[in-house]
């Protein structure tokens, strides 16, 4: 029998779990056809770091976060809310909005970029995240192709 023993027994790590949804938005007054309201699968990174700590034993032993814990953070943040949803602008004309109140429809009061999801997305995780664990980066894939970035030491929030 092989016994292996870790030499550091507090370590910072990183953790990474992959989220996917169907959202669909438009950008008013883009001057390109993201102007016209269409849809996306999208794919959400989340990144997280912390101390996994060995020193303790019990169900959460040398775990940054367990993954589930995560995971309804996440599904209650952002799944719920956003999946299969449209997203649009404060700036979209009232009778577009009218007629599509029926809808699970989000109103924003910035234009629903790839980027500024992302970053409102980093907002709203930041707030839920334990004593002892950080936000670092979350990526969101528009397309296969195409995703935007957010880094936590590029980016500071107001109460900090």
């Amino acid at each position: 029998m092989l016994i292996y023993k870790l030499e550091c027994i507090r370590m910072k790590v990183r953790i990474t779990k992959e989220f996917y949804f169907e959202m669909a938005h438009a950008l008013f007054e883009h001057d390109g056809p993201c102007r016209n309201i269409h849809g996306h699968s999208y794919k959400l990174e989340i990144t997280i770091k912390g101390e996994a700590d060995n020193l303790n034993n019990g169900p959460k032993a040398g775990m940054v976060m367990d993954f589930s814990d995560l995971k309804k953070i996440v599904n209650e943040e952002i799944i719920k809310e956003f999946d299969h949803a449209l997203v649009l602008s404060k700036n979209v004309p009232d009778v577009l909005l009218n007629s599509l109140k029926d809808n699970k429809l989000i109103i924003c009061d910035f234009q629903p970029t790839c980027e500024n999801l992302v970053s409102f997305f980093a907002e709203k995780l930041k707030k839920r995240m334990p004593s002892g664990v950080e936000l670092c980066n979350l990526l969101l894939h528009e397309t296969n192709t195409s995703y935007a970035g957010w880094y936590a030491e590029d980016n500071l929030f107001k109460n900090e």
